[in-house]
């Protein structure tokens, strides 16, 4: 018998040449940057390295704003300290990040106790005691039968969790969902289709299952839930934030509930950015004596300090999704879900809230707040629109460009006024940082609105403080506002 052997090639001694040594050898560390060194980086090398890494379009924005000049060296309570020891107001408060102000010292003292005693940060093989009581807290400040709690890092997540629930306990047949023109629910691929903002949609290829309805429009809720019996569920924000700080009255809200109950249809609230105490309640919905079905919040349940988000559902809904030992991993905690420190800090954070009585003073100083800018509109009404909003959720809507200007100039103007959107906002937002050293936000989709989110730990000195420097600005006129921001840029 003769045994054929495969003749060895040029091409496999090549290869066998060409094999790349697999033995260990020494790394040359690359040019990394300390601690140290971020730390000291100076305001243009920020700028640089920007614009080379993070987001070069960005920066134009920046540079209208004057926020580019910026290094913050470190914040307190109410304020940022910059590079030049100025204290600046933040009025702003990270969207509704900031409830307890910046760095607030029990946080911190319970963070750093953590880290001392070495405790576990990642509970994913075992069960973790501070996810454990941080869920019960949730459980116990949530009204109704609002007990079910999944963790996460970001609003967009908790509310990713929370479209997933309402499919999956809605059923197969019914996977469609109703959502409201310009709400704003994430910029993660899945809430993206039920966030009505074609900035953020850009070109991406979103779910179809959606049915949009205006806000606050209970008949058109109720003529679409007619209309469509797919429909499972509907996901609305309780006080629109990116739409401009919009709110709908108590009884869109009592009749949703009732719609909801009567065609089967699942109610969930996004208060990612108006839960936690903000609107003067812990939830917004609990201004109107109704109880959604799920709902979500995050920014501050961080405490300021740390990234955390949750989802949180009646027990039935949670069980008919994923209460069985098939389905309970359908969508489990990710790797991060309900980190050790993170849920120290929010367990440490919403004691603080209940201890120093921060939702009272949101409403209270909150409608100081509104009343005093509501003084201000009436003293400078062809600049200001429209004031709104509850508690430390406000927003400030300025006229249309061509409405500040005297009558003969308004037609010639008026044809500009939607490219002139945001510019009146933007200006005084830049004049506020630059000349009294107050940072405020805006919104995504009407432009023409300021947003004032400021930690609820504000007092009415903060607010007095805000105003005036306020007032000082809108007495400059519409004109003099102009020149001074093209001066700013200028200079």
């Amino acid at each position: 018998m003769t045994v054929m052997t495969k003749p060895e090639t040029t091409q496999a001694k090549a290869a066998v040449a060409h094999t790349p040594d697999l033995a260990p050898v020494a790394l040359a560390k690359p040019d990394l940057m300390s601690v140290a060194d971020a730390k000291a980086m100076d305001v243009s090398t920020m700028a640089e390295e920007f614009k080379a890494h993070i987001n070069p379009g960005q920066m134009h924005f920046m540079k209208l704003l004057g926020f580019h000049k910026v290094k913050v060296e470190s914040a307190q309570g109410m304020y940022y300290t910059d590079q030049n020891g100025r204290k600046i107001l933040d009025f702003f408060g990270g969207f509704g990040s900031l409830a307890l102000g910046h760095n607030h010292p029990r946080i911190l003292a319970a963070r750093k106790q953590f880290q001392d005693e070495n405790r576990h940060e990642i509970a994913i093989a075992f069960m973790s005691q501070y996810a454990a009581a941080l869920a019960h807290n949730l459980a116990e400040v949530s009204p109704g039968d609002l007990d079910m709690v999944f963790f996460g890092s970001s609003g967009s997540e908790a509310m990713e969790a929370a479209i997933k629930l309402a499919e999956r306990a809605a059923g197969p047949k019914r996977p469609k969902v109703v959502y409201a023109q310009n709400s704003f629910h994430g910029k993660t691929k899945g809430v993206l289709g039920i966030t009505d903002g074609q900035l953020y949609r850009g070109e991406f290829r979103l779910v179809d299952n959606t049915v949009r309805v205006p806000f606050g429009d209970i008949e058109a809720v109720e003529a679409a839930f007619k209309a469509d019996p797919e429909i499972g569920s509907i996901v609305l924000e309780t006080l629109q934030g990116g739409g401009g700080i919009i709110e709908a009255p108590a009884e869109y809200w009592q009749q949703l509930r009732a719609l909801c109950d009567k065609h089967g249809v699942i109610w969930v609230a996004d208060e990612v950015q108006c839960g936690y105490g903000r609107t003067g309640r812990f939830y917004a919905f609990e201004h109107y004596g109704v109880v959604p079905d799920i709902t979500a919040l995050a920014k501050s349940l961080g405490g300021g300090k740390t990234a955390m988000a949750a989802m949180i559902a009646r027990r039935d809904i949670y069980m008919k999704a994923y209460g069985s030992p098939k389905t309970a991993m359908i969508h489990a905690q990710a790797t991060f879900g309900g980190i050790g420190e993170a849920c120290v800090t929010s367990i440490e954070a919403l004691n603080i809230l209940y201890d120093e009585d921060l939702i009272a003073n949101a409403a209270s100083t909150g409608e100081y707040l509104i009343g005093e800018l509501k003084r201000l509109q009436a003293k400078y009404p062809k600049i200001i629109k429209d004031v709104r909003g509850k508690g430390f959720m406000v927003g400030l809507e300025f006229q249309d460009f061509s409405q500040t200007l005297p009558a003969m100039l308004r037609p010639m103007v008026a044809m500009l006024d939607d490219k002139l959107k945001g510019s009146l906002s933007g200006f005084v937002g830049a004049l506020l940082l630059k000349d009294h050293d107050t940072l405020v936000a805006f919104t995504e989709y009407n432009r023409n609105v300021i947003r004032l989110e400021p930690p609820l730990i504000a007092t009415r000195v903060h607010v007095d403080a805000f105003i005036e420097s306020f007032d000082e600005l809108l007495g400059r006129g519409v004109v003099g506002i102009v020149k001074d921001f093209v001066k700013s840029q200028v200079g």
